[in-house]
């Protein structure tokens, strides 16, 4: 098959963030198929755009097996949410021009956020003469999230808008893929998509490259962590993810120097944030920006454990943070500061980790205590972590399951429909 994704967040080499794509466009070129990715040109995580793509409007180049179109992207993307917004019409407008540049595929795939990805996908799927079967992916309930953590006004035209385009992409398209059950939940309920539209191909582990190592090793020794009971949040620093709620935690822990907290990764928070950390005199939380992707199955199992924090916002209930399977497919026991299906997930299915009320330091302090006095507990929860990533959310498994939903799609087999719940 010939697949075009568009992804706006398609990883460059080496940079730190969610790989999804990265690794299902490399998996499905090597079974044999040709794909090619609609992407953007700045870093999501720095805000930056590399010197190469300054002052060009689409740069095609190749990441291992898979074709990329890096799309210009206004480098207002990293100053402020109103720059953000801005960086997403610009993204629109080159990814909108490679779309119609593309040869004609045989499934186009656009994941969301943003949502604008939707736009480009359409038009890829659709223009002249094509009639290209193609899957809205949500990653994340756009614009709903950005609604509850106060990104945007409830009742804003640009709102408004967001929600039509959420409403057209789901009508428009021929499938809607989903992460999470609650996603499929919440789009019947709203009456976007009728269920038997929807399917289901979760985030999983990248279990090849994230694997069980010695704690012991050349990332705890740079960053100085010694014996101490390291307690890490690897992932975005923005305003979803409340990484504040870490300082109230280290606040707390402050009589025990046994005990730090690690914060690896970057966003329009992490300045803020290392600035409060000084001005409250904070000695046991440190951060280290962001990593890159080769090194992040390292400096995970040079920590003790691993945590996911997000607001405490009725949105979130919905989600599965990728960073979850990075931890458990490297046998780190999990604090999850998320309610919901992530929950569900880690801590009843799984039984690979713990919960803490989310925006609540002194809780999340007192579970990286009790953690940090049960090395057996850590290791049994670690390798539960392990199991259940091997069982149910390889990459390899995952992207066979997308795969047959998109053969189905063109006709190559007998529909495979996927239970959510």
């Amino acid at each position: 098959m010939k697949i075009l994704v568009v992804h706006q967040y398609y990883l460059m080499p080496g940079q730190f963030g969610g790989s999804r794509f990265n690794e299902m466009s490399r998996l499905w070129a090597e079974r044999g198929h040709e794909v090619t990715v609609i992407a953007g040109t700045v870093d999501h995580g720095t805000g930056v755009k590399p010197e190469r793509y300054r002052g060009k409007w689409i740069v095609t180049e190749q990441d291992g097996p898979v074709k990329v179109h890096r799309c210009s992207v206004p480098s207002t993307y990293g100053k402020s949410y109103a720059g953000r917004m801005w960086a997403f019409f610009g993204f629109t407008l080159s990814a909108v021009t490679a779309a119609v540049r593309a040869e004609r595929q045989d499934v186009v795939i656009g994941t969301s956020p943003p949502l604008v990805a939707v736009i480009p996908a359409w038009i890829a799927a659709r223009f002249g003469f094509r009639r290209t079967p193609w899957i809205f992916e949500m990653r994340d309930l756009w614009p709903e999230s950005a609604v509850t953590t106060g990104v945007i006004g409830a009742n804003s035209p640009l709102t408004k808008i967001l929600y039509a385009l959420e409403k057209w992409g789901c009508r428009k398209a021929d499938r809607i893929n989903v992460l999470t059950p609650a996603f499929e939940e919440d789009i019947v309920k709203r009456g976007l998509a009728p269920r038997g539209k929807i399917v289901f191909v979760p985030n999983g582990a990248d279990i090849d490259n994230f694997v069980p190592g010695p704690r012991d090793n050349a990332a705890r020794r740079e960053f100085g962590w010694g014996d101490r009971f390291v307690a890490m949040y690897a992932g975005a620093h923005s305003r979803a993810n409340a990484v504040r709620q870490l300082l109230d935690a280290a606040k707390v822990l402050e009589s025990r120097p046994d005990i730090m907290i690690a914060c690896v990764g970057d966003g329009p928070e992490r300045t803020a944030l290392e600035e409060e950390a000084r001005k409250r005199g904070l000695g046991n939380i440190a951060f280290y920006g962001a990593q890159p992707k080769s090194r992040m199955p390292e400096i995970v199992n040079a920590c003790d454990l691993g945590m996911a924090v997000l607001q405490n916002n009725p949105t979130f209930r919905t989600v599965y943070p990728n960073k979850v399977f990075d931890y458990m497919s490297c046998a780190r026991p999990v604090l999850l500061a998320i309610d919901g299906v992530a929950r569900d997930l880690v801590c009843t299915q799984a039984r690979a980790g713990v919960f803490a009320e989310p925006e609540n330091g002194a809780a999340i302090a007192e579970q990286i205590r009790l953690l940090a006095e049960q090395p057996q507990e850590c290791a049994r929860l670690g390798q539960n972590g392990r199991e259940w990533v091997l069982a149910n959310a390889s990459r390899e498994s995952l992207a066979e399951r997308y795969l047959a939903i998109m053969r189905a799609m063109i006709g190559i087999e007998t529909p495979v429909l996927v239970e959510t719940s």
